[in-house]
Parts: structure tokens; sequence; C-alpha cells
């Protein structure tokens, strides 16, 4: 299934907006680690094996994408790793997304560099999220967008139950926020809410939801979708099936 159309601002041919029809688009950008075995969701196994964890996880992001791009008047970034990973992405999306490179040492470095490079190409709101939260409701989303229609609004973020967050979403840079950040541990959103109280900022939070990094996160999962049928992530559902995990 195709994406329904959503208004598109024109870049030229270095990627730089020309053309914006009346305002400044919103930007969602999406942050994905290429689906190569042995590289991703390596924590889900055991109990699945390192190729269905992958296979998983290429359901979880085409499930994500697939629904986000039917968010109005927002395009979709996807900002890749590793730097020559796009053309495999390109070979697997059939969406209307756009692609930016990762750059930096740290996730800070990089969160940091996709911010300046859209915000570069001329759009004024900015959601960034990760690629495992295939049941992310859209409403959460939306939220954040217009949490940042608010000029007095600097950042917001959606906790996550490990202690870190799914989403943040500026409308400029605030590097601050994301320097003496011990990353990938449970005081993540905790130490960048201190920095952001320490330097003025004022941050709005939007609910919490949960990403699928641990065996527990995927029966979590699992129970969302036997018991959910409403819940919009079709190939995540099918897999999880196919391995036993769901009742479809």
């Amino acid at each position: 299934m195709w994406c329904q159309p959503v208004q598109r601002a024109l870049e030229d041919s270095n990627g730089k907006l020309i053309v914006n029809r009346g305002r400044m688009p919103n930007a969602l950008i999406i942050v994905a680690k290429a689906p190569v075995v042995g590289q991703v969701k390596t924590r889900l196994c055991p109990p699945l094996s390192q190729i269905q964890a992958t296979n998983l996880f290429r359901c979880f992001l085409l499930d994500l994408m697939e629904r986000v791009c039917t968010l109005p008047d927002v395009q979709v970034y996807i900002a890749f790793t590793p730097a020559d990973s796009e053309l495999l992405f390109r070979a697997m999306v059939p969406f209307p997304v756009r692609y930016i490179p990762q750059r930096g040492d740290s996730f800070g470095e990089r969160q940091l560099n996709a911010f300046a490079d859209l915000l570069g190409k001329g759009f004024t709101r900015l959601v960034l999220i990760g690629s495992d939260i295939p049941t992310l409701p859209l409403a959460h989303v939306r939220e954040a967008f217009s949490q940042l229609e608010d000029p007095t609004c600097d950042v917001v973020f959606a906790p996550s139950s490990d202690g870190g967050y799914h989403l943040v979403g500026v409308r400029a840079i605030h590097r601050v926020l994301f320097e003496h950040i011990t990353w990938s541990t449970a005081l993540v959103l905790e130490q960048m809410l201190t920095q952001a109280r320490r330097h003025g900022l004022k941050v709005t939070l939007v609910p919490a939801w949960y990403d699928v990094d641990t065996r527990e996160d995927l029966y979590k999962l699992a129970a969302e979708l036997s018991h959910n049928s409403s819940v919009d992530a079709p190939r995540t559902r099918m897999c999880l099936t196919q391995l036993g995990l769901c009742s479809g």
C-alpha cells in the first residue's frame, strides 16, 4: 500500500528548499540503521535468531514509515547509517520519503546534525523519532508538531519506558541539550531535562510509549498486537504471527 499524497516542498539538485507554497513545512526524521543481519536488534537474540530479528526490524521500519507518510503537511526523512546504505533503503522503501546520512560520532551529534541539515533546508518544526516503535500512535507525533507551533516551546520529548526518549522535537538547535549525556543508559532523559532547566529552555512532554529493544519489549509488542486488532502494523503483526509470538 502506498502513502496518500501530501503537500511537498520542492528542492533543487543539491537538496535545498526552493519552493514552500506559503509556509515552511514540518519535517519528521526517522533515525534508522540499515537492516543488515547481525547489525540490528541483536538484543532480541534469543529468543529470535539474527535473521529473524533483522526481518522483524524491517517490518518495524516499513509499518512506521507507511503510517507517518499519511501525516498532512509533513515531509518524512530517513536519517540513515551506515553512510553507504542509502541504496539499500531506496530499494526497500516504496514510500515518498527523502534521505539524509547520519553524521557524527555520538548519538547526540547525529541528532544535532540531522536537525541542522533540515533547518538549513528551510524547515521550521522538526520532530525526530526512532525506528523501533512500530505501534507509535500518530496522535503523539501530531501533538509534538502542535506543541512546536507555540513560540515559547523550545523542545518536545516523548519519554520511553527505559529512561530515554523515542521522540524529540525542536524549532532551533540547542546544542547544550545533547552535551554531557551518558547515552544508552536509563539516565538519558533525566540528564537532558536537567540540561534544559539549567539553560532556561522550556520543555513539553507528550505521551510516553515504548520502543522494542529487549525480549520483554518484544513480548509486550506481541501482546499489544494480539489483543488490539485496530493497531495498524500489518507487517509486524504478520511477522510475529509467523514466529508464533502473536495470535494474529
